[in-house]
């Protein structure tokens, strides 16, 4: 199985917030943002696995920034790391200042996909070559996320986390 790059993943989605999309305030709900994020990463993760890939969980979301009604948004995937059959993808918002066109981030996210087969079983991924810095900062935290989780989730001693202790030492 040839490693693959993040670039490889990269997946960009542009849409514009109609009014069936937002709340009272007029600005976008944040369940439909959370969709179009689920749409993207999904798309990321099997362009990366070039496997049917299900969401296993949404890891992170930061909602930092309204959308306003009207707004172009942006929304980029690209897988941050992937594990034996489990890949960790990171999701970047941008909505389009209407008056300058300048991209600004509204909203980031990290969702967990699971690459499965026709039958739903988990099938192993390629590994994941980060070339930029931005690549290679998400890459090494995206082991600490993972070893976060399998400790929250009791599926992981705190002492077998090496990665989280190393934060502490």
């Amino acid at each position: 199985m040839q490693p693959r790059t993040a670039f490889q993943s990269k997946t960009v989605v542009t849409d514009l917030v109609l009014p069936s999309e937002t709340n009272p305030l007029n600005n976008l709900f944040g369940g439909e943002l959370l969709a179009r994020m689920d749409r993207a990463a999904s798309i990321s993760a099997r362009r990366h696995s070039r496997r049917v890939a299900v969401t296993a969980s949404v890891n992170h979301v930061a909602f930092n920034r309204s959308i306003p009604l009207g707004s172009v948004v942006t929304v980029e995937a690209k897988v941050s790391r992937a594990f034996t059959t489990s890949m960790e993808v990171y999701l970047d918002v941008w909505i389009e200042d209407r008056e300058t066109g300048e991209s600004i981030k509204a909203n980031e996210a990290i969702y967990t996909f699971v690459a499965v087969d026709e039958t739903g079983r988990p099938v192993k991924v390629p590994e994941l070559i980060p070339e930029t810095e931005l690549e290679k900062e998400r890459y090494d935290a995206a082991l600490r996320r993972k070893q976060l989780s399998l400790v929250l989730a009791g599926k992981m001693k705190p002492s077998d986390a090496t990665e989280l202790k190393a934060i502490f030492e």
